[in-house]
This record gives C-alpha cells, sequence and structure tokens, in this order.
C-alpha cells in the first residue's frame, strides 16, 4: 500500500500514541473536577495549551479545543461575526466546506456573503476582495493553503485591507499548520484554525485561536468548558498526544525534499494527458493537484486503488457531490475538467522512486481507458 492521500487525514505518529495511551491510563480525571485527578488533567491540558500557543506565536489565553477544525472553522466564524455590528462577509468561492456551511447559517440569519472567485493561478482574486467591502462588511474569511491544489492563498495582503477598514478576520489553517511557519501571522488575525489529524494527530480534534483583543460571542451562552467557547468534557488523552506531535516536528518542516518529491512526479507525468494545477509562486509542495485529461479523476483514483496506491478527487469533506471540485471551478475550469480533477498529498517518508511509479501508473491508466 502507498498512501498519497495526506491532505485527508495522517497517520497517528508513534509518538502520539503513546503519549495518548499513557495519558489515558494515568490521567483520567476530568479537568474540571476539583480533586486532585481532576487538577493533574488540568496541568496537562494547560501546557498543551502552552505548547500549540508557542507554535502559533500567540498567547495561550486565545487558543482553544474543539471537536475538529470543522468545528473549530464554524465556532471561530459564528463566535466573531455575532459580536459584531453589520450584516456582510467576505469569504472565497473555495473554501472548506465547514466555512461554507458557516456561511450558510449565517444568510439564514439575515447576513450577505461576497464569494470571490480565483485567479487562473489558484489564489483569491485579492482585488476583488477590497473591491467587495461595504460599511456593513464584518469580516473577512480566506484559507491559508488550498486543499486541492495546495495553492498558498494572498492572506497577508487580506489582512492589511481588512485592517484598513476596521475588519475582523478569519484564516483557516488547517493546511498549513506545521506545513509553513505561522509565527507572526496568527497574531495579527481575530481566528484561526487548526486540526490535530493533518499532522499525525488524533482525529477528532481540532483547535482556535481567538485574539484576546477580538469581542467575541459564544454560539451557546452558558457553557462552562473552554472558557464558554465550547462545551462539553475535554479530551485530555487526544490533546496531551496532538502537542507531542507538535513538540517532536523538525524546525526546517522538511520542505526541500518535498519539492524534489514534486518535481519527480512532474517530470515523469505525461503532459498530454495530466495538467498539473499548480501555483508558480505560491505553492505547498506537498499537494499536487490534478486534471486527467479524456477521463474522470474518479476513475484515475479507483484504478489506482486497485493498484495499491490511495489518492483522493479533493476534499474527504466534499466526497459525494458529483459536480466537481470547488476550487477548479472557483479558477475558471469547465465542469469537464473539474470532474477530471484528482489530488496527490504525500509526506517526507515517500521516495524519488514511489512518485516515478505513481506516474508512470497514471500515464498508463489514462492511455488504456
Amino acid at each position: 500500500m502507498v498512501y498519497l492521500d495526506y491532505a485527508a487525514t495522517a497517520p497517528m505518529k508513534d509518538v502520539a500514541i503513546e503519549a495518548y495511551r499513557e495519558t489515558a491510563t494515568k490521567y483520567y480525571g476530568n479537568s474540571s473536577s476539583l480533586h486532585e485527578a481532576g487538577w493533574m488533567a488540568e496541568q496537562l491540558l494547560e501546557n498543551a495549551r502552552e505548547i500549540i500557543a508557542q507554535t502559533c506565536g500567540v498567547s495561550k489565553e486565545g487558543i482553544y479545543f474543539t471537536g475538529s477544525g470543522t468545528e473549530g472553522n464554524l465556532i471561530a466564524i459564528l463566535s466573531i461575526v455575532g459580536a459584531q455590528k453589520g450584516k456582510h462577509i467576505i469569504t472565497s468561492a473555495a473554501e472548506h466546506t465547514s466555512v461554507h456551511a458557516a456561511m450558510n447559517a449565517l444568510e439564514k440569519q439575515g447576513y450577505e456573503i461576497t464569494k470571490v472567485p480565483m485567479t487562473s493561478d489558484g489564489q483569491v482574486n485579492i482585488e476583488l476582495i477590497e473591491q467587495a467591502i461595504r460599511p456593513t462588511t464584518v469580516m473577512v474569511s480566506m484559507q491559508h493553503i488550498n486543499p486541492e491544489t495546495g495553492v498558498i492563498q494572498p492572506v497577508d495582503e487580506m489582512i492589511q485591507i481588512a485592517q484598513k477598514y476596521g475588519i475582523k478576520t478569519h484564516i483557516d489553517c488547517v493546511q498549513s499548520f506545521m506545513k509553513l511557519n505561522l509565527k507572526g501571522l496568527l497574531s495579527r488575525v481575530d481566528g484561526a484554525t487548526i486540526s490535530a489529524h493533518k499532522v499525525g494527530g488524533p482525529k477528532g480534534l481540532g483547535a482556535i485561536y481567538l485574539n484576546p483583543r477580538c469581542q467575541v460571542s459564544p454560539i451557546f451562552p452558558g457553557l462552562t468548558h473552554e472558557r464558554g467557547i465550547r462545551g462539553g468534557t475535554i479530551d485530555i488523552p487526544a490533546i496531551v498526544a496532538f502537542a507531542s506531535v507538535v513538540q517532536s516536528f523538525s524546525e526546517e518542516m522538511e520542505l526541500e525534499y518535498l519539492w524534489q518529491i514534486r518535481e519527480e512526479f512532474k517530470q515523469h507525468i505525461d503532459s498530454k494527458l495530466v495538467e498539473v494545477i499548480e501555483s508558480k509562486d505560491a505553492q505547498l509542495p506537498s499537494i499536487i493537484g490534478c486534471v486527467a485529461k479524456g477521463i474522470e479523476g474518479q476513475l484515475v483514483m479507483l484504478k489506482l486503488s486497485e493498484k495499491g496506491y490511495y489518492i483522493s478527487t479533493g476534499s474527504a469533506c466534499d466526497i459525494g457531490h458529483d459536480n466537481g471540485t470547488k476550487a477548479i471551478e472557483a479558477m475558471g475550469y469547465g465542469l469537464e475538467a473539474a470532474r477530471g480533477f484528482f489530488r496527490i498529498s504525500f509526506h517526507a517518508s515517500h521516495t524519488k522512486a514511489i512518485m516515478r511509479s505513481l506516474s508512470k501508473e497514471i500515464n498508463q491508466i489514462i492511455q488504456n481507458t
């Protein structure tokens, strides 16, 4: 088996499994309980919160643990927007499903949503964001890295524009956390979202950063856990496991090697059969978005699965929709190209030989279909 779907989820790292096992065995108290077992669990919780905060370059007072990146996006967006005056929000046409779900919920409450398209290079059209701003605009929400193409979005420019007009900002950093350096970025926004399982932590856990300077309105007033932002007993073993993964990461993040792996794939894929979707100037190397010519991406994925290569046809949260991918359509591609889309997302454990073999298998599949 060759697993090439890291943008969907990553295998849980050994250090996380061991941390989870030890914590669940020895520190099973409820962190809200007043006895010693509860106190010990709370110390682990706050230590993990500090680790995540330091990695993000923010104060731990702004870190809140959630049940997932999806829940994190929902909580962050709705909590910030709910405390503002105004009924207009700007986002992109190719955000994660959870962001669009938040926007759908806000539309039902009377908010107007502007969804900005992408350029042919795969980035959100930053000029259209500023043009879309109104006196009633309260937030701009943008992903840091598109999960389908791996294109890095112009979040710095977005933040500058929003701050110029006094508008709140939210960034979905689920794909960029521990892959790009977020220090110096998150301290400038009002909200951000990360996830544990994308980097080798446990599933069912995420975190959000809510800038302590930003006024928020909890979705469910009266809750006591996580300072009223999210209810439910805190999953201490999962949080400790997440923090252990973060501590184990290399400072260099192995980007140079990942670029070499990407280039190996591109050199051996037949450009007459497959178009690689990427940005020349702002690209995460470990996500390769492709469009198969004359064949649906889903068929490529199924044929590769039969041969032991596991890729995807886009974000796992969009599986079940048959109208192509949001990113490709937002870039101006037609429906046929969108349906031909497939995604390869890899890790530094993969080799050049694997990528050469993968590209040859894809070439053969398309040629023989």
